[in-house]
């Protein structure tokens, strides 16, 4: 009898939480040029914002708000010239306002358009049957305008929305040297004042892409869990290639950012963005 109930409690218990080293295993390409990001031993895999320790948040909207407003300030004269060379190198504005896919905190279930209207929640699918979809108006996660300095020509996107291309010829003669120094990027510090966007963080992707990439790419939402960042371990590492598998390795690197978001790594990735402003590495 002793041993039916130890077999009785063995059978119910719950499945042990997935750990990070799984996570990663789940992905099919190695992590290359990552052995300097410091690693968390952590109970539980990391799913979304909430999960990072309070002091953890604290510290790095902190962070946040200083880095921004210091950078705003050293910055003012060479974001000056650049506007100025904007204008009088080609005609259009100066800032350029794209929509981009923010911060998300909902539940997976929420998250999942595909998700069987037969295991919704009450009154659920009824509001889905409407056309006023929650969801399908944010994609996802939370819109937000970004603004960049404009690096093409105006009618740059006139066929649609496109990622740019080695060499792209839609690109400005100042808008490669803009795209190149990540000069172009400085006025996303006003994004992050604001709060849609963090120092370090996924980069943010645009709404047009957002279902194809869910669809193509195994765990694209999961970086969704942390605010967007001006840069990145993706960014410092992977540059900008746009293409799908260049988008997978961007993918296992946020999620391994996600499971190891800390101050010290913050730090680490802010100071190698530095040699990447100035080497000008991955840029398109």
């Amino acid at each position: 009898m002793t041993t039916n109930l130890l077999v009785e409690e063995t059978e119910v218990q719950p499945p042990l939480k997935e750990s990070l080293s799984d996570i990663v295993r789940a992905y099919s390409a190695p992590l290359p040029k990552t052995e300097w990001l410091t690693r968390l031993d952590l109970l539980a895999p990391r799913e979304r914002l909430t999960c990072l320790p309070l002091s953890t948040r604290v510290s790095k909207r902190a962070v946040d708000i200083i880095g921004a407003l210091t950078l705003l300030v050293l910055c003012a004269p060479v974001m000056l010239c650049s506007a100025l060379l904007v204008l009088i190198t080609s005609p259009g504005g100066i800032i350029y306002r794209q929509t981009r896919v923010g911060l998300n905190l909902r539940k997976s279930l929420q998250r999942d358009r595909r998700q069987d209207p037969a295991k919704l929640p009450p009154g659920l699918e009824e509001r889905r049957g409407t056309g006023i979809d929650r969801r399908a108006q944010t994609n996802y996660g939370r819109p937000f305008t970004i603004y960049k300095f404009r690096s093409m020509r105006s009618d740059a996107e006139k066929g649609g929305a496109t990622f740019a291309q080695k060499s792209d010829p839609r690109v400005t003669t100042i808008g490669r040297f803009l795209r190149r120094t990540r000069i172009d990027e400085l006025p996303q510090l006003w994004n992050i004042l604001k709060g849609d966007m963090s120092l370090v963080g996924p980069r943010p992707e645009r709404p047009d892409f957002m279902e194809d990439f869910s669809e193509k790419i195994p765990n694209y939402l999961d970086r969704l869990g942390l605010k967007p960042g001006l840069t990145g371990i993706a960014q410092v590492v992977n540059g900008y290639d746009n293409d799908i598998s260049g988008f997978k390795r961007k993918v296992q690197y946020d999620l391994l950012y996600l499971q190891n978001c800390c101050f010290t790594n913050d730090l680490k990735i802010l100071m190698r963005t530095v040699r990447v402003v100035i080497t000008g590495e991955g840029a398109l």
